[in-house]
């Protein structure tokens, strides 16, 4: 027999965590609504001409999403049997600093912008519109990441080092005079030109300048398509890694082709698999 209280957190458990439930379901759609709104709000009262208009009002409407938002991560923390493993996740991450900004700008003044982190709020739009194809695909992509981050970091680390060389030339060629004041300045303008956005700010004067300039931009332009061929090599191995771990059954709801081999039910639509065909032997 439940006591009131447990009953209480059963049924908040159910509402707040439980999307496939009608109340579950549509708590989340009203969290996103609230979310999207309230970055809405904090968007227009950086405008300057809307924010002078209506900084009452703006003020008003901020405390009171930060009243909701922290009523519902106390009552999220409260349902759940175990409060400190939402606390660290990442969403519980999420959901506390989407609420920190308006108590820090009792302290810090303008910090209340940095409210616009809940918009990260609304990835639950996976789980209530049950997207977990994208979910599928998204963890293929960080997995290629993870997997090229050895090579990318090598990568960053000869760019970083050509930087400073083609800085530190740049500084003895041109001299504070033609506006390379420093090596550091130097290293920016030579961030700017190896990446190709080329701002304009700083400029050589010199010939023996100008051609540097022009061997940077060319080896920009050759070391551009490195880190993606890195990435593209990593996400190519993944996708085969995990076409190879799927079979051909094909859901009969759906019509998703290709589940784990071990699946019993389809992770789409939930609908149950047919039994796989067993592989010939010999």
């Amino acid at each position: 027999m439940r006591t009131p209280i447990e009953s209480l957190r059963h049924t908040l458990y159910q509402v707040i965590y439980q999307s496939h439930t009608p109340a579950g379901r549509g708590f989340d759609i009203v969290l996103i609504i609230l979310i999207l709104t309230s970055v809405l709000t904090i968007v227009l009262d950086s405008v300057a001409e809307i924010s002078q208009q209506y900084q009452e009002q703006f003020v008003v409407t901020e405390w009171v999403f930060t009243a909701l938002f922290t009523i519902e991560y106390i009552l999220r923390i409260f349902c759940i049997h175990r409060p400190l493993k939402y606390m660290a996740s990442f969403y519980g991450l999420i959901d506390l600093l989407a609420i920190l900004p308006s108590y820090v700008s009792l302290f810090i003044p303008c910090s209340h912008y940095l409210q616009v982190i809940r918009i990260l709020r609304v990835l639950r739009v996976f789980r209530v519109l049950k997207l977990v194809r994208f979910i599928n695909q998204s963890n293929m992509l960080l997995n290629a990441l993870l997997a090229s981050r050895f090579k990318i970091t090598i990568f960053l680390f000869t760019i970083s080092t050509l930087l400073v060389v083609f800085g530190s030339a740049m500084y003895l060629i041109e001299g504070p005079e033609n506006g390379f004041t420093s090596i550091p300045v130097s290293i920016y303008w030579a961030v700017v030109t190896l990446t190709t956005v080329g701002f304009g700010d700083i400029t050589p004067k010199t010939n023996l300048g100008r051609a540097v300039s022009a061997v940077v931009m060319v080896i920009g332009y050759a070391i551009i398509a490195v880190p993606t061929g890195i990435f593209t090599a990593e996400l190519s191995r993944e996708m085969k890694k995990q076409n190879n771990s799927l079979d051909q059954r094909v859901c009969l709801k759906c019509r998703k082709l290709g589940h784990e081999k071990e699946a019993n039910y389809c992770h789409i639509c939930g609908t149950e698999l047919p039994l796989p065909v067993p592989e010939r032997s010999g």
